[in-house]
């Protein structure tokens, strides 16, 4: 493949990876209780973000391929053998050419489409920056403190100083309320933009001690020296990882017919 033109390099591609396993919800990407399927909502979001200019479905499963074929969605087969998402979605993006790569969980039928658009942005104006990724305002103290809610402190430029499911930073100032300390804490979105080329360096570089862990892949990057800008949202979006929670997605479907997609 030649080299990305200085036109190419500010391309930008959504990989929404998915996969049939899942050890809480098996299959997730098929449910259909809405009458489309949960990643197919994920597809109609993400073709909504004016910035991206390529959206491609990766999954190592026909089932998920066929299904993705039969609602009109570009979809490629990757190997049944990857770790991550992350590693998916860099097989995927090795047969393109665009400069910027987004990575957009398939569970995720809510995600915002100015989100996607922050990310690339971000990038685009900022060629110098490897890798992105979004936060918002940590919503409650039980939220702070649950080991599920990754929490991400970030520098006076914005560049992720550290991300972990603990409750950072932490107050030594007791009874203060979270609204009135001096750092707003805040809640890691799992979207990422990446610069193809280190997409490409990162699924190659070895396991961070930091990263096993916390079982958190972005801090593989930190540990080895690289930054990730953080930009900010005023909210967040639910994911489906039990079946409780698509359960209230269907609901809110429901009650919405024209949201989420």
């Amino acid at each position: 493949m030649s080299a990305p033109s200085a036109s190419s390099s500010q391309l930008a591609a959504a990989v929404i990876p998915a996969r049939f396993a899942s050890q809480r919800l098996p299959g997730k990407a098929l449910l259909r209780d809405t009458g489309k399927y949960l990643v197919q909502h994920v597809h109609e979001r993400v073709l909504r973000a004016r910035s991206v200019d390529t959206v491609i479905l990766a999954t190592d499963d026909e089932r998920i391929l066929r299904a993705a074929e039969s609602f009109g969605a570009r979809a490629v087969m990757t190997s049944d053998r990857h770790l991550s998402g992350t590693d998916r979605i860099a097989e995927a993006a090795a047969a393109l050419h665009h400069g910027i790569i987004l990575n957009v969980q398939g569970d995720e039928p809510e995600v915002d489409p100015e989100a996607l658009d922050q990310l690339v942005e971000m990038m685009r104006s900022e060629p110098d920056i490897p890798m992105t990724t979004l936060a918002f305002p940590v919503a409650t103290p039980e939220a702070f403190s649950n080991p599920s809610v990754v929490k991400v402190v970030v520098d006076a430029r914005g560049n992720a100083l550290y991300f972990s499911r603990s409750p950072i930073p932490f107050n030594r100032t007791v009874g203060v309320p979270m609204s009135a300390w001096p750092v707003q804490p805040l809640h890691h979105m799992g979207l990422y933009g990446f610069r193809r080329a280190f997409l490409q360096k990162f699924v190659q570089l070895p396991t961070g001690r930091l990263e096993q862990l916390e079982r958190l892949e972005q801090l593989r990057a930190l540990e080895h020296g690289y930054r990730i800008r953080v930009g900010l949202r005023p909210r967040g979006h639910p994911g489906i990882d039990t079946p409780e929670e698509y359960r209230a997605f269907v609901e809110r479907c429901i009650r919405s017919p024209g949201n989420p997609s």
